[in-house]
């Protein structure tokens, strides 16, 4: 049949056909017809990608050549050739090293080949081994191929493209093992009928001789011998032994002629062995004599399959029933052996029955099913070579770790000293390659090692199993620390959810600790898990834990290694974004870095941790600052304090937000009063000179705080006295200085003021800038203006929002005539307000006003005029105002707002002023008052808030104010001005009215008319503009 035809028609790749048009020019035609049979059986198993690899012309250089080399071949040789091919010699090349081998066909020749190039390191690029049918003459000379050898036999070519190797030594290296290795493979293949048949003949001896073995192991001996035979074990070798006195010892000499396979040679025969030690391995730990030697080998195999052979040995008694020789049967059992149950295998199934037996347990129970899995399950190696008792012992061990899953490993040494065996458990998730090189290196360590091969087994179970053989050196130790060898491998295999889960049962007690665990110990994400300790993990999540609620919010400050400063946000729901954490934090004197984003999903709840590399502007001490920047930072956020420049004083300073919010509010009254300085250029200054804002702070406390027991108030003496050290520095005239301020704290009020002012002044002559030091003396003056102040109302929320500071106007350098008599002026993130009062005994309006920067300027200007207004009139003038400082965008959400922020205003004036009770006046709580009683404060209506009042009188009868629904006039208890005409157009229509009853008409003929007010806004004036004829 003609190849060419036959391919092209049978569609086998249109490359084939192209490879066999260019194998006519590459060839004579004498030999293309040969050519082509070669040709189409060496490519015919070639996928359509590989001829892709290089072109047709290539591969048709490539068969003619290999065509050549197989030519020729010695009857029972193997023909190798290693070449890096070339154009110019032989028509096509390569990257790679070629290696072309030309042998009968027989099993194991591939196996074999590719265990040479793996124990050498060389990797595999091209395999190609066809079986093609070849006549040779007695020459070797091949004469017909394929079909046309129909008296040939089949000869394996094998084509291997390998990493390239260069020089003579490399060449010959690959030559000279792959020879030896073939040469094995020829050695079994040859023999293995006759090995088959020796392990026949011993099932039957061991049937038949005298033994000290017991009737039921012999059975299971012959019968095993049967079983090996029965294409469960692949022969590589044979050889028998008989004893031999020798020396004062019975040793078991090798019998001439007796090898067969990997064992004809007699320099594989092995050393001398004494009879004696056989035995007393054979009776350690109390165990009877067998009459078979299950092993392994400490040579590995060299044909069909890497590691080390097994070994079967038949022992032969005398009469007397004492050891006279031996057959040894070296090879590998076949893959079916690792497939069907163990309980079908003789010998094990006698041992399997035995365990079974021993435990105890009900044969339909469910642990009895679980410990028969385990016997299907364990290696079959420890099957064929545990006695009784040891695997007894490893299964009612294997079996206890399915009620509690915890690493442990068994380790059995082989009883003749050549190797021991672990058996590795390990909970499945923890099972990876890392885990195995660590666990492999300990017991290298351990074990003196020299050599370790490690089988897995991963399944279903919840435990891995790693059978670990490990080949000692020369002094491996006799015996094994187990217990030490386990506690390591719990170290091992301890992963990073074990650790926190410990951390957390540590901190809480096992109960609450194993629900932390449970609750958040796998929602922490990947990226989480590498970056964080387990013991910072723990800590994080105790905060987690308290999270539960929407926009909750939890803040650690914290360092992480040397000079690493970390700030770490915890937030159920949503993340806090970069913008809005960017410019808070500056503003807090910090610059971020970068950010660790993580997100947590528990369950159903969803939260969010930010951990932020930051920087500080100045050194930060964190154990001293923590609770106060994390409570600064969610105050700002939640928006009870402002984010700006004063914040720098929480670390600078190291103060509390609220005590910052109370230089703020000052800072904020100054420029109502017209400081020429902004509020950026106070902050600056005040964090410049962070150990004077904390002066003016001390100031304001001394002032102000109502607590004024000495051994409360020295209880913090220390920390205060460390908070000025840090503060001054190396400064001694500063220090000496703050001593005295430090000790007046256990003094009266008036002498902790004293020393702090003396304090202060001699620090301002330190302040080289004018303008700075006019700052620091303007907020002194602020301070010492006040007379009262909410500050320290713990019982009241609102003091948390809101600060009212009643001033001494008259006191404050440089503030705007008229000074009013005092003035409330109230300061809040939500708010800001003031309200003038002229005498003790006043009244006025309070407006909604819409200018944030002057709003004072405007309500004094208003109570300019209504002070001439009232020229006549009691009580005296008053005025207010205050202004919305986060208005909505939505119009009814606008309105309110301002309802919102006119309660904190009034209420936060009715929380600073004296209360009559009984006729009594009654002095509002923890409120240092530095003026007479002052219980008289009335509001009334302006714009904005001329529906108000309802609300006012509201918050008057919630504070118990003894004026009751007279605090605010108006209202549904009150008169409507609007409602009522009473405004300055009702009072110009009753004018009007006047005028037509004496004839005149106001609208349209030119008067003159004497009135008390003026232009500046009150009733009069506003009804002056209603006529163009006055």
């Amino acid at each position: 049949m003609n190849i060419t035809e036959t391919t092209v028609q049978n569609g086998t790749h249109e490359a084939l056909a192209c490879i066999l048009n260019d194998l006519r020019s590459t060839v004579s035609p004498q030999q293309y017809g040969a050519a082509a049979l070669f040709a189409g059986t060496f490519y015919s198993r070639m996928n359509s990608d590989e001829f892709e690899a290089r072109a047709s012309k290539d591969w048709a250089a490539l068969v003619a050549g290999f065509m050549e080399f197989a030519s020729v071949r010695a009857q029972g040789q193997v023909s190798v050739r290693v070449f890096n091919p070339s154009l110019e010699q032989h028509g096509w090349e390569s990257p790679h090293t070629v290696i072309q081998i030309v042998n009968q066909d027989m099993p194991f020749l591939v196996d074999s080949v590719g265990m040479v190039l793996a124990n050498l390191g060389i990797g595999i690029h091209v395999l190609g081994h066809p079986v093609v049918r070849v006549q040779r003459d007695a020459d070797g000379r091949a004469v017909a191929i394929g079909e046309d050898a129909r008296d040939g036999t089949l000869e394996s070519m094998m084509h291997v493209e390998i990493n390239r190797q260069v020089g003579a030594v490399e060449f010959a290296q690959l030559d000279s093992q792959i020879h030896a290795v073939l040469d094995d493979v020829r050695a079994c293949v040859a023999d293995w009928k006759a090995m088959r048949e020796r392990a026949r003949e011993s099932a039957d001896y061991v049937s038949a001789a005298a033994s000290p073995v017991s009737p039921q192991q012999v059975q299971e001996a012959s019968a095993f011998m049967r079983w090996l035979a029965d294409d469960h074990f692949t022969f590589l070798g044979y050889r028998e032994y008989k004893v031999s006195p020798e020396k004062g010892d019975n040793l078991l000499l090798p019998v001439a002629d007796s090898g067969l396979g990997l064992l004809r040679d007699d320099r594989r025969a092995g050393r001398p062995r004494s009879v004696s030690g056989l035995l007393e391995a054979m009776h350690a730990a109390g165990h009877a004599p067998d009459a078979l030697i299950l092993t392994k080998t400490n040579a590995r195999s060299t044909v069909h399959r890497g590691g080390y052979m097994d070994y079967v040995g038949v022992l032969e008694f005398d009469a007397n029933g004492r050891a006279c020789g031996e057959r040894r049967f070296i090879g590998l059992y076949t893959s079916s052996v690792y497939n069907q149950s163990t309980w079908h295998i003789p010998v094990v199934r006698e041992r399997n029955e035995y365990v079974a037996e021993h435990s105890g347990l009900p044969k339909d129970g469910h642990s009895a099913k679980a410990l028969r899995h385990i016997l299907e399950t364990l290696p079959r190696d420890e099957l064929f070579q545990s006695n009784r008792n040891e695997l007894y012992g490893t299964v009612m061990s294997v079996l206890s770790l399915q009620e509690r899953i915890r690493p442990r490993l068994f380790v059995r040494r082989d009883r003749y000293g050549r190797f021991f065996s672990v058996l590795v458990y390990i909970p499945r998730d923890r099972h990876n390659t890392m885990a195995r090189k660590r666990i492999e290196a300990m017991l290298m360590q351990a074990l003196n090692g020299q050599r370790i091969d490690t089988t897995t087994q991963v399944g279903e179970s919840p435990l891995a199993q790693l059978h670990m053989i490990v080949r000692p050196k020369a002094g491996a130790p006799e015996s094994v620390d187990v217990a030490s060898l386990e506690r390591n491998l719990e170290e091992i295999v301890r992963d990073w959810h074990d650790t926190l889960r410990d951390q957390l049962v540590q901190r809480h007690g096992e109960a609450a600790g194993l629900d932390l665990a449970g609750r958040f110990a796998r929602a922490l994400p990947m990226g989480y898990i590498e970056e964080v300790s387990p013991e910072l993990a723990a800590a994080d999540v105790e905060r987690l834990a308290r999270l539960d609620a929407e926009n909750d919010l939890s803040l650690q400050l914290y360092e992480r290694g040397d000079a690493d400063l970390r700030f770490k946000l915890y937030r159920f729901g949503q993340d806090i974004s970069l913008s809005e954490a960017l410019p808070l934090m500056e503003n807090l004197g910090l610059r971020i870095r970068t950010e660790h984003p993580y997100v947590v999903h528990a369950g159903h709840d969803t939260i969010h941790i930010q951990d932020f590399e930051i920087e500080a502007r100045s050194n930060v001490q964190v154990d001293s600052v923590r609770a106060r920047f994390e409570d600064a930072f969610e105050a700002i956020w939640r928006g009870r304090a402002e984010s700006d420049g004063f914040n720098r004083l929480i670390l600078a300073g190291r103060l509390e937000w609220r005590q910052v919010a109370m230089l703020r509010g000052y800072a904020k009254y100054l420029l109502q009063v017209g400081v020429p300085f902004s509020q950026s250029y106070m902050e600056e200054t005040l964090v410049r000179y962070p150990l004077l804002a904390r002066l003016l702070v001390e100031l304001f406390e001394a002032r102000f705080h109502p607590e004024e027991d000495a051994t409360k108030k020295a209880e913090g003496q220390a920390n205060f006295r460390a908070e000025l050290v840090a503060l001054a520095g190396s400064d001694a005239l500063a220090m000496r200085t703050l001593e005295t301020v430090v000790a007046a704290r256990t003094a009266s009020r008036d002498a902790q003021m004293a020393a702090t002012k003396k304090a202060l002044r001699i620090l301002l002559d330190q302040v080289e800038s004018i303008d700075e030091d006019r700052i620091l003396r303007k907020f002194e003056a602020a301070i010492l203006a006040t007379l009262r102040t909410s500050f320290y109302q713990s019982n009241k929320e609102r003091s948390r929002e809101v600060i009212a500071f009643k001033i001494d106007p008259a006191a404050v350098p440089e503030s705007p005539k008229p000074h009013p008599y005092r003035e409330i002026f109230v300061y809040g993130p939500r708010v800001e307000g003031t309200h003038l009062r002229f005498g003790a005994v006043a009244r006025g309006g309070l407006r909604w006003s819409d200018r944030r920067e002057d709003f004072r300027t405007e309500v004094l200007g208003l109570v300019k005029a209504q002070m001439v207004k009232n020229t006549v009139i009691v009580p005296e003038g008053a005025k207010g105002g205050f202004f919305v400082k986060r208005p909505p965008t939505d119009r009814e959400a606008v309105q309110a707002e301002g309802i919102a922020c006119y309660q904190l205003f009034i209420g936060s004036m009715l929380d600073i002023t004296d209360n009559i009770v009984g006729g009594k006046i009654v002095p509002p709580e923890e409120v240092v008052r530095h003026d007479a009683d002052d219980p008289y404060l009335v509001v009334a209506a302006d714009k904005g808030t001329a529906r108000f009042s309802d609300i006012a009188n509201a918050l008057s009868a919630d504070c118990n104010f003894w004026l009751g629904d007279a605090f605010a006039s108006g209202g549904s208890v009150g008169y409507s001005h609007k409602g009522m005409a009473i405004t300055a157009r009702g009072a110009w229509e009753s004018v009007k009215r006047h005028f037509r009853a004496l004839g005149r008409d106001s609208q349209s003929e030119d008067f003159t008319v004497v009135g008390i007010g003026d232009m500046s806004g009150d009733v009069f004036g506003n009804g002056m503009l209603l006529s163009r004829h006055i």
